[in-house]
């Protein structure tokens, strides 16, 4: 119980910081309120969000037992980066909602929504570079990772060949690379070089297994904040997908006469969907998953067994548990 309350207060004390971070700046004479900031904050504040990279920084910093005061500007990065992500990718998908709200760029338009992301990353990198020089270098070369793993997302799309390996670089360098940061940012502050890599390491294996939990999430339909088969309305080559096709070529054709049309109909959207529960894919995925998960843990080393690195591994092992129960529980409902 009294970590469930330290862990509040840091998040707390994260929400404030973001707050003051992102309220309007000098938008200029005459001008009422700051647009870009408006944007930034409809996205970031107050939106459910489920702040998984400030708590891995807590969580992190506890292993190597630095003070969590010393932590929140680099959760609040975190954090920062991830948003202006999501406001680029909601651009390139032409994404109408996030989180059961209207998008940035479905409300004030794709430039806004580009430049507000664009402030957010800049505002957070600034804010590193007052902290640690060291962050700020390591946090640009993360940057320059998810955005080359972003652009590598976008031409994959409606691609049913693409190598699994390809599929993983995407996921561990749009989601891994940055839980790896929060990693070794705090170890780095703490001055630990050993848990700075077994850190990062253990982020990139457990932000791997977090896309493939919402790849199978999406197939199961157990993913509130979005329809059921969004990969399969997208074109989007999802871990369950390319092992269903691999196991069936039939399948494999009718994916791409549907992705050979610019909307899929609701009725083909489930029988495809069907299908690919059909192949065992979701077990499939969920072997990868679990050795994702299981390899993370052993990059802890004897950080795993100290201070809140026990909680890194009861992490990685509820989510195993939990994405087996969804599955189950499909399986009994179908």
């Amino acid at each position: 119980m009294e970590l469930a309350r330290e862990l509040a207060d840091f998040l707390g004390s994260v929400e404030q910081r973001l707050g003051t971070m992102l309220a309007d700046g000098n938008a200029g004479p005459g001008v009422k309120g700051d647009t870009l900031m408006e944007a930034a904050r409809h996205l970031c504040i107050g939106t459910g969000g489920k702040r998984a990279r400030p708590m891995l920084v807590r969580l992190f910093g506890g292993a190597v037992g630095i003070a969590p005061e010393r932590l929140v500007d680099v959760a609040v990065a975190s954090e920062m980066i991830h948003s202006s992500s999501l406001l680029h990718d909601d651009v390139v998908d032409a994404g109408m909602y996030r989180r059961a709200k209207p998008t940035v760029n479905a409300r004030w338009g794709n430039i806004v929504a580009v430049m507000s992301g664009d402030l957010i990353l800049s505002t957070a990198l600034h804010r590193l570079s007052n902290l640690d020089a060291r962050l700020t270098q390591s946090a640009l070369a993360v940057v320059v990772e998810m955005s080359r793993a972003a652009i590598t997302e976008v031409e994959a799309r409606g691609n049913l060949e693409l190598p699994l390996e390809r599929l993983r670089y995407i996921a561990e360098g749009k989601t891994g690379s940055l839980f790896g940061w929060c990693g070794s940012a705090a170890a780095t502050l703490a001055g630990h070089p050993e848990a700075a890599q077994r850190f990062d390491l253990f982020g990139r294996r457990f932000g791997v297994a977090f896309q493939i939990a919402d790849d199978i999430r999406d197939v199961l339909g157990t993913d509130p904040g979005k329809p059921r088969y969004a990969d399969v309305l997208s074109g989007t080559p999802s871990l369950p997908i390319l092992l269903a096709v691999a196991r069936d070529a039939t399948l494999k054709s009718k994916l791409k006469d549907a992705w050979a049309f610019t909307t899929v109909n609701p009725e083909r959207t489930r029988a495809i969907g069907d299908a690919i529960e059909a192949t065992g894919a979701v077990e499939l995925a969920l072997e990868r998953m679990n050795r994702e998960l299981d390899a993370a843990v052993d990059a802890l080393g004897p950080y795993g067994q100290q201070g809140t690195g026990t909680e890194l591994v009861d992490w990685a092992r509820k989510l195993s548990v939990g994405m087996s129960a969804q599955a189950q529980e499909r399986s009994r409902a179908a």
